[in-house]
């Protein structure tokens, strides 16, 4: 895909500001105040320093789709023009759980619940970061170590009247929906957080408003100067309604396999197409803008746009081969109708399930076995089964609850999604 880094990220800090600002001004929708990063952009070239750029997130789910791609795409940009990417991974606050958005307490994960997604977030910021210039952190770093007088110190510069001014907060005590004290304490946190690494700049969607401009108070009544907040918007979902979530079932994971996410991407409307393209790629403005008045002369197809747009996509989180196969397996299955090759082969071991074996039989639930050949979590792997994403030998299988007998081998046809077919192998002896 056509790449703008490209112009700037030689001598990066040496380009006009100008050309900056238009760079990281692409895909945002506010930034507050844009004088002020003009002016900290300045400051940093002159004294020859990279700014320092936060991306906070909670491993509340193991996965990452491409709406959590957007501003991590964003601290990208800022990573391209030689500053500090700093990948907060709220480790601490994970366990308290951002109430953004929300109309009811969010349920308490553990500890290991965190740390266990942290990993794999880890892992999977790095197919858009560069890992040599990450700088990865955990807030528990400071937050664990925060004393009883810490935390009364921090909470007094900060109003009462001021957080529940915001909106879920109020909406939720209009409805009497009940509000837990700890989930008060999360902007605070969320905040000092800033403090604690001197950010310069922080990065959220628009949902993080509230908590971003918290983080600017906090971090003055610190004698710190105030991030810029840069808020870029949600990324719709598959719908072209809500947004992207793996609860409305409406996303597309970076780590699912290349025929399902292309295909995903192919079924989007031709007018969330110029929102994918400019929130998901680094396609110039000026370009996007020739592609729209092709298609409305008749010069462009927008449904080649859109097999470009998968295709580029597939290619970043995977590889240009298994995008070339994946863009064929969808023409010869969808434009030729011809039938599906299988995706791959997959051989589970019966042996991997005797801690999962139904007590007193040799039968394990069909969600155990998808989740294995998906690669996706047991919880995920039952929504496929209950939405009717999943069929065994040419049947749609519906009922989370379904069972295979792993008395003797197996050999079975399980398609998984709209386009990905695997045939699964189960061997060996109980």
């Amino acid at each position: 895909a056509p790449n703008e880094a490209e112009n700037l990220v030689s001598a990066p800090r040496q380009r006009d500001l100008d050309q900056q600002l238009a760079y990281l001004r692409k895909g945002c929708a506010e930034i507050i105040s844009e004088a002020e990063l003009r002016s900290r952009l300045a400051e940093a070239q002159k004294a020859d320093r990279p700014l320092r750029v936060k991306l906070g997130v909670d491993p509340t789910a193991p996965d990452i789709h491409l709406g959590h791609t957007v501003v991590l795409r964003k601290l990208k940009h800022f990573q391209d023009l030689g500053h500090t990417a700093i990948f907060l991974i709220g480790d601490f606050t994970g366990m308290i759980g951002d109430p953004s958005g929300r109309s009811a307490t969010r349920p308490a994960l553990t500890r290991d619940e965190v740390l266990a997604n942290a990993e794999t977030y880890k892992q999977q910021v790095f197919k858009i970061l560069d890992p040599a210039k990450t700088e990865i952190r955990l807030n528990s770093e400071w937050l664990a170590k925060f004393s009883g007088e810490d935390l009364v110190r921090l909470c007094s510069h900060y109003t009462l009247a001021r957080l529940i001014e915001r909106e879920d907060f109020s909406t939720r005590l209009k409805s009497q929906q009940p509000i837990a004290l700890h989930e008060l304490l999360y902007p605070m946190m969320q905040a000092y957080d800033s403090v604690a690494l001197r950010a310069d700049v922080e990065l959220g969607g628009t949902d993080q408003k509230f908590n971003l401009l918290v983080g600017r108070e906090i971090q003055r009544a610190y004698d710190q100067p105030a991030q810029i907040a840069v808020l870029t918007p949600l990324l719709v979902g598959l719908d072209g309604v809500q947004r992207m979530s793996k609860s409305t079932g409406n996303y597309v994971g970076i780590t699912e396999p290349p025929a399902e996410m292309y295909g995903k991407l192919m079924s989007i409307s031709d007018d969330l197409m110029w929102t994918y393209y400019e929130l998901l790629t680094d396609v110039p403005a000026d370009e996007l803008t020739e592609w729209r008045k092709g298609v409305q002369l008749g010069t462009e197809h927008p449904m080649q746009l859109k097999a470009n747009l998968a295709r580029w996509l597939v290619s970043e989180f995977h590889s240009s081969r298994e995008a070339s196969s994946a863009e064929e397996e969808f023409r010869r299955v969808f434009q030729r109708r011809e039938a599906p090759e299988l995706a791959a082969e997959k051989v589970v071991t019966i042996g991997l399930y005797k801690t999962l074996l139904i007590p007193g039989t040799t039968r394990v639930k069909l969600a155990h076995v998808v989740a294995s050949v998906a690669n996706v979590s047991r919880t995920e792997a039952e929504r496929l089964i209950k939405q009717g994403a999943v069929e065994m030998e040419g049947t749609k299988i519906d009922h989370p609850g379904a069972e295979i007998d792993l008395a003797v081998p197996r050999r079975f046809v399980l398609k998984v999604g709209k386009h990905t077919v695997h045939r699964v192998t189960i061997a060996g002896h109980m």
